[in-house]
């Protein structure tokens, strides 16, 4: 009976203690004979450790390890190479630490390839002389492995000036890798961000970026087919179309994956459906960025943006969509490629259990509520049942209960899109149907809701005589739905001073 591989990153115990492996072997084959330099990013608890703990075993020739997998008859398992492994693995919270972690982390290499660095106090000297010397020792070219390259950075980006220290020490240690190239048989970096190479691999322009490449799409993440073959029996009694909508739709440009972190944990559970990945980490500082911002958050719905945005950034300039994207909150729904050449992307929440995470999360950080079932389920009642009476009641009574030093002291709150933020994260936190700013061929509906046949064009206006219903009803935004379901128009007025719905009128078509 194999073991769930829950919480293990290291290659040799999975296979050595029989644990459930889902061979990525050729994978690794295709990149070592395609490449010598390779970046990759992907959400936290997605398995990169795994694949660089891998990598390192194909490297170091542990054949016996390999028996069954895609690799073993065809890798010549007489030549081995010597690794360097680099792995940021604790929290470092000023420069001692940060240099202090690095200097460990040499230390360990030397003592694993048995080499002596004479300045081990000059870490990108020590690093240098650890290459130079291991190609001398060990007559071979040495392999480079990064695991999470960007761990200094992530980890101090509430403390901006200590994260640019952490950025130029990683600069400096990385221009070590591209100045020893001579002795350099393959390297691969991962992390959960993707910088700009400017930023911190200016010395070393020569990686190949493979977080977006359709070949290498399901590098990290189980497949659909992974679960039906290796998890085969586990799975026999899950609805499997649940288990998709729950954990599948990460997309990286080809087939969508699941996180290993949530199926496995499901089936550990008793095929239990829970937010099993969220939970292993709030996402505190989006959150921040969100109200820095004044981020409107209907527009994560249906996020359209240039792949540029998606190509990395700097943490002088950072911006909240690649962080929610890169970060595994929003994933690619759908590729546009554009007349004048480059594609642009819609983003959208990857799966169920995501979308009603984050959506919770936001709630308490808009509101401070503390219980918010109930509204929920009175919001999912009326809009089931037609009951738009029933919804303006939940609504005043929602927002009658944030308090009010949460006006106070969040400066969203003062922000026009702040009440149809909230509404929208009560609303996204069900796991509808929603289309922010739908397009009509004479306007923009701010809200469309869909949930069994009912059909609801939501306007929002924020003080003022103008009538959000009127507007609605003028500019014929119902036509786009004739005969889809019964489509309600609703039309909610906010005030700034009673902090609350004004008026609230709404009509059935």
């Amino acid at each position: 009976m194999q073991k769930l591989p829950i919480g293990i990153q290291t290659f040799t115990k999975i296979r050595e203690e029989e644990y459930h492996y889902v061979d990525k072997t050729k994978i690794a084959f295709e990149l070592i004979n395609n490449g010598n330099y390779y970046f990759l990013s992907r959400p936290r608890r997605f398995g990169k450790s795994l694949f660089l703990s891998t990598l390192q075993a194909v490297f170091e020739g542990r054949k016996e390890l390999f028996h069954g997998l895609y690799i073993y008859d065809i890798w010549d398992w007489q030549i081995t190479y010597p690794v360097v492994k680099i792995s940021f693995a604790g929290v470092a919270r000023n420069v001692a630490a940060m240099q202090q972690d690095i200097r460990n982390i040499l230390k360990d290499n030397q003592e694993r390839l048995n080499i002596d660095c004479l300045h081990e106090e000059d870490t990108g000297g020590c690093l240098r002389e650890l290459i130079r010397k291991s190609f001398e020792k060990y007559q071979q070219k040495v392999v480079i492995l990064v695991d999470e390259y960007d761990k200094l950075i992530l980890d101090n980006l509430d403390q901006l000036e200590v994260a640019q220290e952490a950025r130029e020490i990683l600069k400096d240690l990385y221009a070590t890798i591209k100045d020893c190239d001579e002795y350099i048989k393959f390297a691969f970096f991962t992390g959960v961000s993707k910088f700009a190479k400017v930023s911190v691999f200016s010395g070393l322009n020569n990686l190949s970026d493979i977080s977006l490449d359709s070949r290498y799409a399901t590098i990290c993440g189980y497949t659909q087919d992974d679960l039906v073959t290796v998890f085969t029996d586990l799975l026999r009694d899950a609805d499997m179309g649940r288990v998709r909508d729950w954990y599948n739709g990460y997309n990286f440009l080809g087939e969508k994956v699941y996180n290993p972190f949530d199926i496995l944990l499901f089936i550990d559970k008793g095929l239990v459906f829970n937010n099993y990945w969220f939970e292993t980490g709030t996402p505190t500082f989006l959150l921040k960025l969100i109200r820095q911002n004044n981020y409107f958050l209907p527009r994560l719905s249906d996020l359209r943006v240039d792949s540029s945005l998606l190509d990395g950034f700097d943490i002088d300039h950072i911006r909240l969509e690649p962080v929610l994207f890169q970060a595994g909150y929003l994933t690619i729904k759908e590729v546009h490629e554009l007349e004048f050449g480059g594609f642009e992307y819609t983003l959208h929440y990857p799966n169920r259990e995501v979308a009603l995470s984050f959506n919770d999360a936001l709630i308490r950080f808009l509101t401070d509520a503390t219980t918010y079932t109930p509204t929920k389920t009175g919001l999912f009642s009326a809009l089931k049942s037609g009951d738009v009476e029933a919804l303006k009641d939940v609504l005043v009574s929602l927002f009658a209960s944030i308090p009010y030093n949460n006006y106070v002291k969040n400066t969203l709150a003062e922000y026009e899109g702040y009440y149809a933020s909230v509404i929208y994260a009560y609303l996204a936190s069900l796991g509808i149907r929603i289309i922010a700013e739908d397009v009509t061929n004479i306007g923009r509906i701010d809200l469309t809701l869909f949930l069994g046949d009912n059909i609801y064009l939501v306007e929002f206006k924020v003080d003022g005589n103008a009538d959000p219903l009127e507007q609605i009803k003028e500019r014929k935004y119902a036509q786009k739905y004739a005969g889809q379901g019964t489509v309600y128009l609703v039309g909610i007025l906010f005030s700034s001073t009673k902090k609350n719905i004004a008026s609230f009128s709404w009509e059935r078509v």
